[in-house]
């Protein structure tokens, strides 16, 4: 549900990470070059508020290594307002799911500052998943309690990114919840990421990237009404290749953890695995995603967000 080793966890919340990319790409200058003056080279024009806003669909929505979305496509949307250039930002993203709750889609809402130091960009805030018109899942038969009456859960987040030569970024993410998932468990994901644009001078044409996380679940034991159960930690690993032009990116990109089917079915309550008495979940195995996604940005367009 959405939702290694300990040497690695001493590693990662130590300075954990995350990365983006920005496409290379250069051309040379026939004959002499002519400097303007610093006095007469135009400052950029400052934004003091933005917004991003997009839609996209996966083949299969993967949180964190477990698909939300029962195997199944997920059509998604996203807006953010951003202030003060994007030091401050408040949004809302929007996710079609297939959980063993039943709700009619998941909800995240977000807020926080992004303070940058040169190549350093740090992000903190909170993130609420919200999960409307769920349904607590009970055994009809033996009256066993499988999920949380509500599985709304709030995050903190702290992130930081640093970026080399607009091609290269690295970056450690941390995220805590005191009530993981509506289970009365804390859970703490810290994760490593890397992200890099291939050169134009390389393949003839930008917007190409490979990328990837390798990221870790440290989660506690549940409330005595879902059986006092030490739920199972895990590791998580994904890498892709991302194609952007325009407003459009292509992403196809390989998932998989370290949990057996048991150990899943123990964090999902996936239904099939209580109807056929296995007690085992395949949301949590390895899968390839691929995603299509548009976005677009307020202040690239006419309106009262683009730059005098």
């Amino acid at each position: 549900m959405g939702a290694m080793a300990r040497a690695f966890k001493a590693w990662t919340i130590g300075g954990l990470a995350v990365l983006g990319w920005s496409a290379a790409a250069g051309a040379a200058d026939v004959g002499v070059r002519r400097e303007l003056p610093p006095e007469a080279v135009p400052a950029p024009a400052s934004v003091g508020a933005d917004m991003l806003f997009g839609v996209r669909v996966q083949s299969d929505y993967i949180f964190r290594g477990i698909s939300q979305s029962n195997g199944n496509p997920s059509p998604q949307s996203y807006f953010e307002l951003q202030f003060l250039d994007n030091l401050l930002y408040a949004g809302l993203a929007v996710y079609r799911v297939d959980l063993a709750t039943r709700p009619t889609m998941e909800q995240d809402w977000t807020i926080g500052i992004r303070p940058k130091f040169g190549p350093l960009q740090f992000d903190f805030g909170l993130i609420y998943y919200n999960y409307p018109s769920e349904r607590r899942l009970i055994d009809p038969f033996t009256n066993t309690i499988w999920t949380p009456a509500n599985t709304d859960m709030l995050e903190l987040a702290g992130k930081v990114s640093w970026t080399y030569q607009d091609a290269l970024t690295l970056g450690a993410n941390a995220f805590h919840a005191h009530n993981w998932l509506g289970t009365r468990a804390p859970g703490t994901y810290g994760s490593l990421t890397a992200k890099y644009a291939l050169p134009e001078t390389v393949l003839g044409f930008s917007g190409l990237a490979v990328s990837g996380e390798l990221g870790h679940y440290w989660l506690g034991t549940t409330s005595a009404t879902l059986g006092s159960i030490q739920l199972p930690d895990y590791t998580y690993w994904n890498a892709g290749l991302s194609y952007t032009w325009k407003m459009l990116t292509f992403d196809l990109r390989y998932h998989d953890t370290d949990l057996s089917r048991r150990d899943c079915f123990t964090l999902t309550s996936d239904p099939r695995g209580i109807f056929n008495g296995s007690g085992r979940s395949r949301w949590c195995g390895s899968t390839v995603v691929g995603t299509i996604s548009v976005d677009l940005q307020a202040s690239t367009l006419p309106g009262i967000f683009a730059p005098k």
